[in-house]
């Protein structure tokens, strides 16, 4: 992919970010993800049903690749079981730090396969996937 391209991704997702809303229902589960280091403070709902993710929503305040981020992960988690969310999380950790993984499972969050190069920012890219993964593990 093209930077330019990512860059487009990246930017699309802070500004028009898919799921930043309060859920109105009950059956969502409230797990929050911060980095102590920076602004970044997300609050995420999860609804989860049959073991499987029904919806991904959240609130806060964070940086444009935190909540960038967070957007591209629910539209890669949505649908997904808990063992298929995990998948997802733990190839796009291995991205992120550099491993080997499986780009094709990954979707759109591929855009942040250079993010590595920036180790400040890796954190920011990684916030709603640990999120989600302490919810799960704990699930």
């Amino acid at each position: 992919m093209n930077p330019e391209l990512k860059r487009q991704i990246i930017m699309d997702n802070y500004q028009n970010p898919f799921g930043k809303e309060m859920p109105e229902d009950e059956k969502y589960i409230k797990t929050n993800a911060n980095n102590v280091n920076c602004i970044d403070d997300i609050d995420l709902y999860v609804y989860f049903d049959n073991d499987i993710i029904q919806d991904i929503k959240f609130t806060g305040e964070a940086c444009a690749i935190s909540t960038s981020s967070t957007s591209i992960m629910i539209n890669c988690l949505m649908g997904k079981t808990k063992k298929e969310a995990l998948e997802v999380i733990d190839n796009f950790e291995n991205m992120i730090n550099e491993k080997p993984y499986d780009k094709e499972i990954l979707q759109e969050a591929v855009v942040y396969d250079e993010i590595y190069k920036q180790q400040n920012r890796k954190n920011c890219a990684l916030l709603p996937y640990k999120g989600i993964k302490n919810f799960l593990e704990e699930k």
